[in-house]
């Protein structure tokens, strides 16, 4: 069977060493080879963070991370402002919402970003809300929310607990959690990590410990004191999944011979290329082009056209694309170019297209 070219917003195509990686012999999870790869491995993903404070690895998907920032920082009762673009963010408040926070959901137009003015106002008036869910990078909408702006209302001007879904942001586009104020930032390894689904990475701040120790929320696997606790012996409290932590060691290793400054900027460069062959195809983007997310691009079905007929359409030409969800299901498509993407591979995209269009034209 051919490779098909895998352009869903994840999880994404893993380098063949990367893989290779995972085939690695089994070690002691509570020996002095894990300790070493713990340790190692938790230095490089601070770094991607840009975070002095502490990050844990969970085995565990993005979601699980959430619930993780959610139960490890809140209480039944609290007050939480939810700020939602598309479905993750709808998903952040859900999680807090079922864990008994008393959640005001701050949502914004699918397609659209934060407004940071509504923020404010939102703060201003239910000043007894103690802390702000917001997803960095929504990939059901291919929209960024300019995370940076958006901290400086929530903690320079009323100083809330900032926590930050950035399971597809992290490591694809800039996010700077000391500088910016985030208290609890998730993400998962199957984005631009460059890996496989299977792992999840949380970051703490002081303020978030302060929260951890007053949070009443249940817990166990997730609860991310335990994960201090092992942390401090090498070890993680729970079996983690090894051959996923190989591959990590890997991909950061990689990552830190690029760099972040020039693995941003491949982002950015890939996600032109791709908004740039989108439009030359007289196709129209969903978000507004100053809100597009350098990792995933949502593009509106022509009119007339089946959205599901078109996914079909490019899976028969090799190129799985991802369809809308919610209330854009069939409505549009996205094409995910987040982790190592080539130009060629993008390009194989637009000629599919072309060549799909004309054949689904009602």
């Amino acid at each position: 069977m051919n490779e098909l070219n895998l352009r869903i917003p994840g999880p994404i195509p893993v380098a063949e060493d990367v893989l290779e990686a995972m085939a690695s012999p089994m070690i002691n999870h509570r020996g002095p080879q894990f300790e070493e790869l713990l340790y190692r491995v938790t230095d490089r993903i601070k770094q991607v963070f840009e975070t002095d404070g502490d990050v844990y690895i969970l085995t565990a998907s993005g979601t699980g991370a959430m619930e993780a920032a959610v139960v490890n920082t809140l209480s039944p009762g609290d007050k939480v402002l939810n700020l939602s673009i598309g479905f993750f963010g709808d998903r952040f408040g859900e999680i807090a919402r079922i864990y008994g926070a008393e959640v005001t959901d701050l949502s914004f137009p699918w397609g659209q970003a934060v407004d940071t003015d509504a923020v404010r106002d939102a703060l201003r008036s239910a000043p007894d809300i103690q802390a702000v869910l917001v997803t960095h990078n929504e990939t059901s909408t291919g929209v960024s929310n300019d995370l940076e702006a958006i901290a400086g209302v929530v903690k320079g001007e009323f100083d809330k607990l900032l926590l930050v879904d950035g399971i597809s942001s992290v490591c694809s586009i800039p996010l700077q959690t000391d500088a910016w104020g985030c208290d609890v930032v998730a993400t998962a390894s199957q984005k631009g990590w460059m890996l496989p689904p299977g792992l999840a990475f949380v970051s703490f701040s002081s303020r978030a410990w302060e929260a951890y120790d007053r949070a009443a929320m249940p817990k166990y696997y997730l609860d991310v004191g335990q994960y201090r606790k092992y942390y401090q012996k090498g070890q993680p409290p729970y079996t983690p999944g090894l051959s996923a932590f190989f591959a990590l060691d890997l991909a950061l290793e990689k990552i830190a011979e690029e760099g972040l400054g020039a693995l941003f900027e491949r982002h950015k460069t890939i996600a032109q290329m791709t908004r740039d062959g989108i439009k030359a195809l007289g196709l129209q983007l969903f978000p507004d082009e100053s809100v597009a997310s350098n990792t995933v691009t949502a593009v509106n079905v022509p009119l007339g056209m089946s959205g599901a007929a078109l996914l079909s359409a490019m899976r028969e030409r090799g190129v799985v694309l991802g369809g809308g969800q919610g209330p854009v299901e069939g409505k549009i498509f996205r094409i995910g170019h987040m982790g190592r993407v080539e130009p060629s591979e993008i390009q194989e995209v637009m000629d599919a297209l072309e060549d799909a269009l004309p054949s689904l034209a009602s």
